[in-house]
C-alpha cells in the first residue's frame, strides 16, 4: 500500500468526534528545554542521556525515563527516592529556562477544531505543572481539566496505550471516532496501540522514517502544515 492510500484509508475509517493532542513539541515548542533539563539533571547523578535520546523517549513518564537510565548505567531499577530527587532536579532546571513559546499555528488549528464542535483532549506524559498551567493562557477556552490526561493520571506511560485509552474514556468516544496528534515515536506507538488514527508532526530532529516505523498514519513537517490542511483531516 503506498503512503497516499494509507492516509486515505485511515481518514475514511473515522467518524471524527475528538482530537487528542500531545503537548510538548505539539502545542508548545518546549522540547529544546526538556533536552537541556534532562541532560543536565541526569549528569549530576552519574547518568548520561543524549539529546536524541530525549526526543526518542519523549512521552515516557519521568519515573520510566529515570528507570531506563538507571538500568543501563547501574544495572538496577532506580529507587523511589532516586526517581523523586532526579525528577526534582530536572524540573528545577526546566523552570530556570526561558518560557517555551506556543507552537506556531497551534492556536489557529485549535480554534478550527473547536469551531467544528470536536472535543479537544490533552494527553501528555508531562508532569511539569508550570507548563500545564500555561495552556489556558496560551489557548484560552480550548482545554478543560476533565479532558486532560497527564503523568499523574496513568500507571503506564507512553508507549503503553493507557494514556490514550484514558483520553478516549474521558472524551466519551471510541477509537474510530478520534485522532491523535503526536510528535514523538513513543507517543505515536501509544496512539497506534490504542487503535486511533495517529497524525505525527515532525517538529524535532528525528527522521520521518522513525515516526512512520512507530505506526504513524500520516507524517507532516509542522503544526502549520496541519493547520493549512485541516479540512483534509478534520472533515
Amino acid at each position: 500500500m503506498d503512503i497516499s492510500q494509507k492516509q486515505k484509508d485511515g481518514q475514511e475509517a473515522r467518524n471524527l468526534k475528538a482530537v487528542l493532542f500531545d503537548m510538548d513539541g505539539v502545542l508548545f515548542d518546549s522540547m529544546p528545554n526538556h533536552v537541556k533539563a534532562w541532560c543536565g539533571a541526569v549528569e549530576q547523578f552519574g547518568l548520561h542521556m543524549t539529546p536524541q535520546e530525549v526526543y526518542m523517549n519523549e512521552g515516557r513518564t519521568g519515573c520510566g525515563t529515570v528507570d531506563m537510565l538507571a538500568m543501563r548505567t547501574w544495572g538496577r531499577r532506580a529507587t523511589a527516592e532516586e526517581i523523586e530527587e532526579i525528577y526534582r532536579v530536572k524540573s528545577a532546571l526546566f523552570n530556570t529556562l526561558p518560557e517555551a513559546a506556543p507552537m506556531p499555528y497551534a492556536r489557529v488549528l485549535l480554534d478550527n477544531v473547536r469551531a467544528r464542535g470536536l472535543r479537544i483532549v490533552l494527553v501528555t506524559g508531562s508532569g511539569q505543572r508550570s507548563l500545564l498551567e500555561r495552556l489556558e493562557h496560551a489557548f484560552p477556552g480550548c482545554f478543560h481539566a476533565d479532558l486532560m490526561v497527564t503523568a499523574f493520571d496513568v500507571r503506564h506511560g507512553k508507549p503503553n496505550p493507557e494514556p490514550y485509552l484514558i483520553g478516549l474514556d474521558k472524551a466519551g468516544v471510541n477509537a474510530s471516532e478520534a485522532m491523535v496528534v503526536e510528535n514523538a515515536p513513543l507517543g505515536v506507538q501509544a496512539g497506534h496501540a490504542a487503535g486511533i488514527y495517529t497524525l505525527a508532526l515532525n517538529t524535532g530532529p528525528l527522521p520521518d522514517a522513525v515516526l512512520w516505523d512507530s505506526g504513524a498514519d500520516c507524517v507532516l513537517p509542522s503544526m502549520q502544515a496541519f493547520a493549512e490542511q485541516a479540512d483534509r483531516f478534520l472533515a
